[in-house]
């Protein structure tokens, strides 16, 4: 795509001041981003060339940018495309059946984040797509069958599976319209050997965690997590109800728990250790082909004040859940106004949290995302639980997404109705619900019962007190640590 010709500073937006031009010696400046997971090998400032040297020869190359045209425009600072596969080929016998790994895999991904770092390299934002995400993949051949296709909608996550690298980057590209400059690809090996050079990373739980398919069970509390523990906690589809959008939060949380151990440890700061975690990492990732030793030098060098209070974490903007696609299945479809603001903010290098909502949410004392709920319509008004449900997943609340009819379908005021041991849970959930009433019921457990019921108008939006979101539910980084 031929390169636009240059603005005068008078053709700017006046509210942006002209930006000097960049001189560089080479075109791969754009390398001095960093993935999530680069955080942890490259956040040194004091790396010399002779120790990682050796590791660009460990690096495994793709080339996720070939023959690709009418690319977007590049933005102000810089953006790595994140990748998380499920491949497990150097994964022991042991470790198939401790972790539950024994399936074969889809060859798809499980996990995919676009990774902003600002242009002075203080903010790093992580936007994840979701893997169900609805989407309709460019033109391009399939790998397995070598059969060429049309567009065609597919989950996000698909895309690999049919054209590799290649058509993740080109089928993201065309979703966000933001460019992707460097490709990193992480699986369940790499993950694992990133948390146990560490020495294990420490998350915290306020409800217990178990989901079958995975064997995770945590009960609530601090945990320190080794990699194999650490594979189950990101993995969990099954904990609730929420699946893939509460298994992004817990990733999200992980990930700044992870930068935050590896800042703060010190590990870093000795070049031999740094060459040990590199080669760790490094050695069962792979990457395109601009990532080398210059590279890695020269991210160091950027990364020199990155810590996890300079960096935001979210979700593209979900308009409609459960979304029906012919021969692809139940899939998740982005709100195109909110999510266009979010990739707006990326290609023009601004904070997310920046876009505050312009409808202020009232404190309470426990985050809606820690509150699991099952709603019942209690009325003769059809739809009414399925919309109650929505609007209260939509302000970040926990809903089983499987709204039931109540016994009674005569109640005129709606019930919250609560176990006495989640009773400050229970007060944030009625403040989202006003006008409604309090009931205590012993055993009933921690799912909180919502009863819809006639006087039902609105959910209020409701944050907790040491949340910091905006339009988009951005997560600061330090905001995962344990209270």
């Amino acid at each position: 795509m031929p390169t636009p010709p240059r603005r005068s500073p008078a053709a700017r937006p006046p509210q942006r001041r002209p930006r000097p031009p960049v001189r560089r010696k080479k075109p791969r400046w754009a390398m001095r981003a960093v993935t999530t997971l680069s955080v942890v090998v490259l956040a040194s400032a004091g790396i010399g060339h002779a120790v990682v040297t050796s590791i660009d020869a460990d690096i495994a190359r793709v080339d996720p940018f070939k023959d690709m045209k009418n690319r977007p425009r590049a933005g102000h600072g810089m953006n790595v495309l994140l990748v998380g596969t499920d491949g497990r080929d150097h994964i022991t016998d042991a470790e198939r059946r401790a972790y539950r790994l024994g399936g074969a895999p889809c060859h798809c991904t499980d996990t995919i984040m676009i990774v902003h770092i600002s242009e002075d390299r203080e903010r790093a934002s992580v936007v994840s797509l979701p893997r169900d995400s609805y989407a309709v993949t460019p033109e391009h051949t399939d790998l397995t069958t070598g059969q060429r296709h049309r567009g065609h909608p597919v989950k996000i996550n698909a895309a690999y599976a049919e054209g590799g690298p290649n058509l993740t980057v080109r089928t993201v590209e065309n979703m966000t319209h933001v460019k992707i400059d460097h490709y990193l690809e992480v699986d369940f090996t790499s993950f694992m050997k990133t948390v146990d050079v560490l020495g294990g990373v420490r998350i915290c739980t306020a409800e217990p965690l178990k989901d079958t398919y995975t064997g995770l069970d945590l009960p609530p509390g601090t945990h320190t997590l080794r990699g194999g523990p650490a594979l189950q906690y990101v993995r969990a589809r099954h904990v609730d109800g929420a699946s893939d959008l509460s298994r992004m939060q817990r990733q999200q949380l992980f990930l700044a728990a992870l930068i935050e151990r590896a800042t703060s440890s010190g590990i870093l700061l000795n070049p031999m250790k740094f060459r040990d975690v590199a080669r760790a990492v490094l050695g069962s990732v792979r990457a395109d082909k601009e990532f080398g030793t210059a590279e890695l030098l020269d991210l160091g060098r950027a990364m020199r004040n990155f810590s996890p209070s300079s960096s935001e974490f979210t979700t593209v903007p979900i308009g409609r859940m459960g979304y029906a696609v012919k021969g692809v299945g139940s899939t998740l479809k982005w709100d195109p106004r909110k999510s266009e603001r979010l990739f707006r903010s990326l290609r023009e290098d601004e904070p997310l949290a920046a876009h505050r909502s312009t409808s202020r949410a009232v404190r309470v004392a426990v985050a809606p995302q820690q509150i699991r709920v099952q709603v019942e319509n209690g009325t003769p008004t059809a739809g009414l639980g399925t919309r109650v449900d929505a609007a209260l997943a939509a302000t970040g609340f926990r809903t089983t997404r499987q709204p039931a009819g109540a016994a009674d379908r005569t109640v005129k005021r709606t019930v919250v109705a609560y176990d006495p041991r989640w009773d400050r849970s229970a007060k944030s959930l009625a403040t989202a619900l006003p006008g409604s009433e309090l009931r205590a019921v012993k055993g009933l457990g921690a799912t909180l019962k919502v009863i819809a019921g006639a006087d039902f108008r609105q959910v209020r939006k409701v944050r907790a007190e040491n949340q910091h979101q905006g339009e988009f539910g951005v997560m600061r980084g330090d905001d995962a640590g344990c209270a």
